[in-house]
């Protein structure tokens, strides 16, 4: 059966306490909570965030990440140098999940992300199902990717041995930490509902 959007019969849901109200009311009267139809510039935050994560990602994959330093020697590694040592080492599934989780799992968000904006705002009507499932893939794998700065951590925290042997966070940590994280918020800030307000395919009760 279809019908109308709770948005086309004048209501608002809560994001708090869930509870439908007139959409011209500004606070929820259950639990004050602000309440919004959309939310508000959802397309130019995370477009915003996207741009700024981005950036971030070039210094991210550049820099070193982390610092080796062996018998008083440094030896800085960026995340493909890191990956291409452990390759070469035979660690061939660490390689890989750490290529996949710091390479391609950014990448793709940050695609993904660029691609469902551009859908909610002149993508063409129908796939809204489809599109949404991009969504919640994407919200659901981008905080893996925070692999790579676990591992970095984990090894400062456990092996240090005097000048013998030790591990230094490199400059990319941070900003490899901060793609992350602002891919997740951007994620946040996208509101999926815009898809289905651009498909203009039934909704189904």
């Amino acid at each position: 059966m279809t019908g109308l959007t709770a948005a086309e019969s004048g209501l608002a849901c809560c994001h708090t306490c869930y509870r439908l109200v007139p959409k011209d009311e500004h606070h929820c009267p259950r639990c004050n909570a602000s309440v919004h139809v959309r939310l508000p510039n959802s397309l130019n935050r995370t477009m915003a965030l996207v741009v700024t994560a981005a950036l971030l990602y070039i210094p991210a994959m550049t820099l070193p990440i982390m610092t080796t330093v062996t018998l008083g020697r440094p030896t800085d590694s960026t995340v493909i140098g890191g990956v291409v040592i452990l390759w070469n080492m035979g660690s061939y599934p660490i390689a890989a999940v750490i290529f996949i989780a710091s390479v391609c799992v950014p990448i793709s968000k940050l695609v993904a992300l660029t691609v469902l904006c551009w859908i909610a705002k002149y993508g063409s009507r129908g796939y809204a199902r489809q599109h949404t499932e991009l969504y919640r893939i994407t919200e659901l794998v981008g905080r893996w990717s925070m692999i790579d700065v676990f591992v970095v951590a984990v090894l400062v925290a456990l092996i240090k041995l005097g000048d013998v042997l030790a591990f230094y966070p490199g400059v990319a940590a941070v900003t490899f930490a901060s793609v992350v994280i602002i891919t997740m918020v951007a994620a946040e800030t996208f509101d999926p509902r815009l898809i289905w307000d651009r498909s203009g395919e039934p909704v189904d009760e």
